[in-house]
């Protein structure tokens, strides 16, 4: 259902989600980071975050289920963007960073702890996986697509038996026009190897 919904809007979602400015987040992450480091982009939507990343000098590979976003984004990165779902993605290589912005919200709360373990698998030690999350505890569904909200201790619930743990965690204010009343809940997570 929701692959469905962004193969069928990946133009307008690319549109809505391009420009948005994300450097306090960056920042954030990037502060975890050994400088030219290995990142992956984890459900990358049109490539936005990866393209900033690989301004910044890091080498970055990135994956999206979505085939018609898969091509926005290597159309905007000019790299080779993988067709993958977060449990088939795998790699020869491990990552000092894993960013998840807004892309794990979509996994079913059934799957989360599976999906976490198996992301935390492909960090180094003490490697850090940024995620993000609508505040909440529940379920729902929208407009087409399934959302997994979270909140600080349903986060640590599908954390559980991961190798990851919460290093920090705030709340922050949708970014897009209008979406100013949605809250986010934003997590550092490290590897514990």
């Amino acid at each position: 259902m929701t692959l469905e919904y962004y193969e069928d809007n990946a133009e307008q979602f690319a549109q809505d989600t391009l420009d948005v400015d994300m450097s306090p987040l960056y920042e954030r992450f990037l502060a975890q980071l050994p400088d030219s480091s290995r990142i992956l982009d984890a459900g990358c939507g049109a490539g936005r975050d990866t393209l900033a990343f690989m301004k910044m000098g890091y080498k970055v590979e990135a994956f999206d289920a979505t085939p018609k976003l898969v091509k926005i984004a290597q159309n905007v990165t000019g790299i080779n963007v993988q067709l993958s779902t977060f449990l088939n993605f795998t790699s020869e290589q491990t990552y000092a960073g894993i960013w998840a912005c807004a892309s794990l919200l979509h996994v079913p709360a059934i799957n989360l702890p599976a999906t976490l373990k198996h992301l935390g698998e492909l960090l180094k030690d003490n490697g850090v996986m940024y995620v993000s999350f609508k505040y909440g505890e529940d379920e729902s569904s929208h407009n087409g697509r399934h959302f997994t909200n979270c909140n600080e201790e349903r986060l640590e619930k599908f954390l559980e038996d991961t190798g990851l743990t919460i290093k920090e965690a705030w709340v922050t204010e949708d970014q897009r026009p209008e979406r100013g009343d949605e809250q986010w809940l934003n997590a550092l997570l490290i590897a514990n190897k």
